[in-house]
């Protein structure tokens, strides 16, 4: 029996002036799944990430969270949905004035009314998840771009979210610590039972951390299938992104 659908974009639509970025976008997520959005660079991949948080609102179609309409939802109805997800941003996007301990626990001094010992203690078995611990006291420009993503992961996950967005994860890493992040997004994944929605055009990244691969180009989706199916189809636009073929039906500028 299939699980039920936790996160639907139907018909989503986005254009910035001229630039007509999401031309119908249509896909369900299914609880508990980790689905990978692939694409070429620029093809709006991070643009409908923000959709589904809310961050952008559609031009046409809707978001829904749990059967609840977020696209054009009152923003104190919003920040109450914002708190089933999380969120590790391309750049990692910490508080360079902030120590590392203080960036995991924003949130939670935000939403909750508890003291800087429960806050600190949150940071340290948020930050021992992503082995990050000796970190806490440290600000983020004393870190390497790997730890700087670990930190980041740990603030994503300091809420227990329900959906975890990843945006382009391991962009700028070298392989060894692309592969690091990609073990923690997959064990955080099963441990907390989360649903996993990752934006990336790192095919390693993708193939490792997919239950189920979507492709998205020229504003659709035109391919989702799990991710053997990936590997076999003979669709042309699948076919030159995953081969990294100059020559084929996605023109590069």
């Amino acid at each position: 029996m299939s699980k039920e659908v936790v996160l639907s974009v139907q018909g989503l639509e986005k254009s910035f002036g001229d630039q007509h970025v999401l031309r119908g976008v249509d896909i369900d997520i299914r609880r508990g799944e980790s689905i990978v959005i692939i694409g070429p660079s620029g093809c709006g991949k991070s643009v409908l990430l923000r959709h589904m948080i809310g961050l952008h609102q559609p031009d046409k179609g809707a978001v829904y969270v749990d059967g609840v309409d977020v696209s054009h939802m009152r923003r104190r109805d919003l920040y109450e949905v914002r708190k089933k997800f999380g969120f590790l941003f391309q750049a990692s996007a910490l508080f360079d004035s902030m120590t590392v301990g203080e960036n995991v626990s924003i949130g939670l001094k935000e939403h909750f009314h508890l003291s800087p010992e429960e806050l600190r203690r949150t940071a340290e078995v948020q930050l021992d998840l992503v082995n990050l611990r000796s970190a806490i006291d440290k600000k983020p420009s004393e870190l390497s771009g790997g730890m700087r993503k670990r930190a980041a992961l740990a603030r994503a996950i300091a809420m227990d979210p329900e959906i975890i967005l990843y945006d382009e994860p391991t962009t700028g890493l070298d392989p060894i610590t692309a592969d690091v992040i990609n073990d923690l997004i997959r064990s955080l994944q099963k441990r907390f039972h989360a649903t996993s929605i990752t934006v990336t055009h790192d095919m390693t990244s993708a193939y490792k951390i997919a239950d189920r691969i979507a492709m998205l180009h020229e504003g659709r989706i035109v391919f989702d299938g799990a991710v053997e199916d990936v590997k076999g189809t003979e669709n042309p636009y699948v076919q030159q992104f995953i081969c990294g073929k100059a020559e084929g039906p996605i023109q590069t500028v």
